[in-house]
Order: C-alpha cells, then sequence, then structure tokens
C-alpha cells in the first residue's frame, strides 16, 4: 500500500474542454510518437523549438502517448529529453500513473527515477529566493509539534506524534527530530537532525552550493538528502506500486471557507484559544472535500485481495498483516502488454475526449473508482506571534522533501484569516489528519557548530535508505 500523495487544487485552474480549440498540424511530435517514428522523434527534438510539454486534442503531452501506447524507445528518448512525470492529462492521471496502468517494470522504474529528480530540481531552483528571505528576520527557535489521528476507528494509537525542533540561523536552518517521516502504519525513532545549508559554501570546485543533509545523531552518520535512496529502495518501491491501486486524491480549494468558531453555551461569542503564549482565534474550515479515485487494471484477482486483507488489518488496529508482508520476497514482472489501438492518429486526435475513458482511450482498459468525503479541519490564527506566514512558507519549502511539512505548507497556502496559524488541523493522507502545533519561540542567536556536521560523522547514505 504506498502512500497517497494528497494535493490541495483550484478546481478553476484547469480551463474546461468548450475552452480550447487545437490545429492539429501542430502535433508533430504526437504523431511521430503515435506512429512509433523515432528516427523522426530524435530530430523534432533536436531543434529545441517543439513544447516537449503540450497536450494533444486528447489532453496527452508526448510521454503521456508513448508510455499508453507501450512504445518504450519513444519514450526513453523523451525522458533522456527531461520530458515532464509529474503533468497531468486531461483525466487528472500523471505519466507515472499511466507507467503503471501499461504495467512495464523497466519503464515504470525509468519515470520513477525521472520524477524524483524533477521534484528535487524544482526545490533546487527555489532556493536562492528562499535563503534571501531567511537571511532577512531575526534568528530564531521554535518547537513544531506533530500529533497525528485517523478517522479509521483503532487506527490513531498507531500513529506517531512528535516535537520537531527547529533553530534558523542567517540562511541556514536545522531541525531536531525524533520522526521525519513515515508511510504504510511504519516509521523511524531515533535522534534524527536535518540541516538545510541555505548560507552560500564554497566547494572544492570554488562554487557557491546550497547543501541539505540528514544526520542519525545515535549512529553518528549522516547522508546528503538527495543521496538517500538507492536502487534498492527504488526498486522496492517499484514492487509496491505494480501491487497496489493507482490512486489519486485531492482537495479542492474554490469551496473552502473560514468561519470564526462559537463559544459559550447560553450567550454566543467567537471562540478564542490561548496556544503557548499566544491568543488566538479559532477557525472551523468549510467546504473542505477530499476526491480520491483508485484505479485497479492492473492487478490480478491475487492483488486485489491482498490489498483488501491489508485494510480489513489497519482498520482493525493491527499492523501484523503489514510486517508479515515486509518478509515475502516481491519481484514484479512487467504484465503482458494490452492490445495496439486499432484507429489511425486523424481518428485520435479527431475523437472528443470520454471522461470515462472509454472512448479512444489508450494503453489498458481502465478500471475506476471514484469516491468524495468531507473533511474537517480547524485553524488557530494569531496576530501576536512574530514571524510573518511568508516566512513559514519559506521554511517549509525547504523542508519540502518530507511529505507531511509538504502537505502543511499546501494548506497554509490557501487564503487562510490574517495573522499567523500557531494551530492548525489538517489531512495529510485521506486516511489520517495531523495538528500541527508551533510553540515555545524565541529570538536567539545560535551557534553556527550547530550547522555543521561533526567531524566523526561518517557518511553513509545506505544507512538511511529504510527512513
Amino acid at each position: 500500500m504506498p502512500d497517497v500523495e494528497l494535493e490541495y487544487v483550484d478546481s478553476d485552474s484547469c480551463a474546461s474542454e468548450e475552452e480550447i480549440f487545437y490545429d492539429v498540424e501542430n502535433f508533430i511530435i504526437h504523431k511521430a510518437i503515435f506512429n512509433n517514428d523515432v528516427s523522426s522523434l530524435s530530430e523534432l527534438l533536436k531543434q529545441h523549438v517543439y513544447d516537449i510539454a503540450e497536450k494533444d486534442p486528447q489532453g496527452n503531452t508526448p510521454l503521456h502517448l508513448s508510455i499508453m501506447l507501450g512504445h518504450k524507445d519513444c519514450t526513453k528518448l523523451l525522458l533522456l529529453h527531461d520530458a515532464p512525470v509529474a503533468l497531468k492529462n486531461n483525466l487528472g492521471w500523471n505519466c507515472l500513473a499511466e507507467s503503471i496502468s501499461y504495467g512495464n517494470r523497466e519503464i515504470i522504474t525509468l519515470c520513477l527515477k525521472k520524477l524524483k529528480k524533477q521534484s528535487r530540481v524544482k526545490i533546487e531552483e527555489k532556493q536562492p529566493e528562499l535563503t534571501n528571505a531567511l537571511a532577512e528576520i531575526q534568528d530564531f527557535y521554535v518547537e513544531i509539534k506533530w500529533d497525528f489521528h485517523s478517522w479509521i476507528p483503532l487506527i490513531s494509537r498507531f500513529l506517531p506524534s512528535d516535537t520537531c525542533k527547529l533553530y534558523k540561523k542567517g540562511s541556514d536552518v536545522r531541525t531536531d527530530s525524533t520522526l521525519m517521516d513515515f508511510h504504510d502504519m511504519r516509521w523511524q525513532r531515533g535522534d534524527l537532525s536535518f540541516i538545510f545549508h541555505g548560507s552560500n559554501r564554497k566547494t572544492h570546485s570554488n562554487a557557491k552550493k546550497r547543501e541539505m543533509y540528514v544526520l542519525d545523531n545515535f549512529a553518528k552518520k549522516y547522508s546528503h538528502i538527495s543521496a538517500v535512496e538507492t536502487d534498492k529502495d527504488i526498486d522496492e518501491e517499484v514492487d509496491i506500486l505494480m501491487s497496489s491501486d493507482i490512486v489519486s486524491a485531492n482537495i479542492s480549494t474554490k469551496p473552502i471557507t473560514f468561519q470564526r468558531l462559537q463559544g459559550g453555551w447560553v450567550h454566543k461569542h467567537d471562540k478564542s484559544e490561548e496556544i503557548g503564549s499566544f491568543e488566538t482565534s479559532v477557525y472551523g474550515v468549510n467546504g473542505m472535500v477530499l476526491n480520491s479515485r483508485k484505479r485497479r487494471e492492473h492487478l490480478s484477482k491475487e492483488d486485489v485481495q491482498k490489498n483488501k486483507a491489508a485494510l480489513e488489518s489497519i482498520s482493525k488496529g493491527s499492523i501484523q498483516w503489514l510486517q508479515q508482508q515486509e518478509n515475502l520476497t516481491r519481484e514484479r514482472g512487467s504484465l503482458l502488454p494490452p492490445p495496439k489501438p486499432e484507429f489511425t492518429w486523424q481518428e485520435y486526435v479527431d475523437s472528443a475526449v470520454d471522461s470515462e475513458a472509454k472512448g479512444k482511450h489508450l494503453g489498458r482498459p481502465v478500471i475506476l473508482k471514484q469516491d468524495k468525503k468531507a473533511l474537517k479541519a480547524s485553524i488557530w490564527m494569531t496576530e501576536e506571534f512574530p514571524v510573518k506566514v511568508e516566512i513559514l512558507l519559506s521554511i517549509l519549502e525547504i523542508m519540502a522533501p518530507f511529505k507531511h511539512f509538504s502537505k502543511l505548507k499546501d494548506f497554509i497556502n490557501m487564503k487562510i484569516p490574517p495573522g499567523f496559524p500557531v494551530k492548525v488541523e489538517i489531512p495529510v493522507l485521506p486516511t489520517i489528519s495531523a495538528t500541527v502545533t508551533f510553540q515555545s519561540y524565541k529570538e536567539e542567536n545560535h551557534d553556527s557548530r550547530m550547522f555543521e556536521i561533526p567531524a566523526e560523522y561518517i557518511e553513509d547514505s545506505a544507512h538511511f535508505s529504510n527512513m
């Protein structure tokens, strides 16, 4: 059961099909891919004049098209030219999802690796702007308390809690934690630190560089954050992806409103609470709906039965079944490819988009289940907190490699009420929410040695592969 990416999206961010007009003659790259003309595709890509992320009338990018058709050489060529993997087609599926549906293990692996690399590059591109913002404010210390809970009975008692200690000096950030991430109801405990070197440091090549590291203070080991995942980790993740539902989950931000909660039994008044030393106004978040979609056309009956057993085990408050599965050797082979399409390129581009994916669909016939669930959330705002929301967002952007910090950033990035969100209750996974509290804020100077890797620590990326 893989972690599900839970996104906050604006439902108006995509234009409707009626608002889009296409000139079919412009889709030269798509046509070459449809015809599996690798030579023409290679020449077109070398010219660097065509948009490699352009969507065709069906809403597919060139990479979507090559994956869904099973044209491996075209797919490899597109990935070599850095075609975006995370971009979704008009039906809301990214290229990794379509590669899982098609079932070729090599292509799934290549897409997963490229997706992770493109995500790192995206974060690194934002770092100069973020570090400049950090450098302009007073150095400080703050604690971020995380309490995870679930609406599924008995699960909450298995979920972790943690108090993350965050230190900021100049453009450097250090966090000390006993929990840096968790998934599949399992998490790694220990004395962990995360260090971001935002201040310009010169490398051996005399170039200025910003770095991120994770440290295990018990084992006295560290790793560069981009080197944590090994090929073995990727293989294990591919096995999980190939044996699990393809899930797309998002929360639309358009209908969400914030309403002051009321206190008092007889005489109603706007609810206020004291969080630490801060007086806060308490708001309820209305209109938050989780939209989830699951695809399982790539799964066998045995896979479906195992996944059902896992959910039943978790719903009963047990993780024994999941622990047993860890001991089983899983090496998923590629699936037999689906039938090739029986229509021409012209018929493909002329056909209207079918929202149920039953028309001119490419790849494996889709087995889709959709669901909506209303979610509850609350937020405690204060005008007294010394740090602006924009600075908080900058820090959370730096912490984006850790999923629960990324979800906090996405939530706060909405149009929240005035002030600073000193406490929030947010969904981080479809079945799991977190209450996050900012406490013990102090403006203070820190010893520079806190942001350096101790000399006795040994670099060992493999040590962090399961964290």
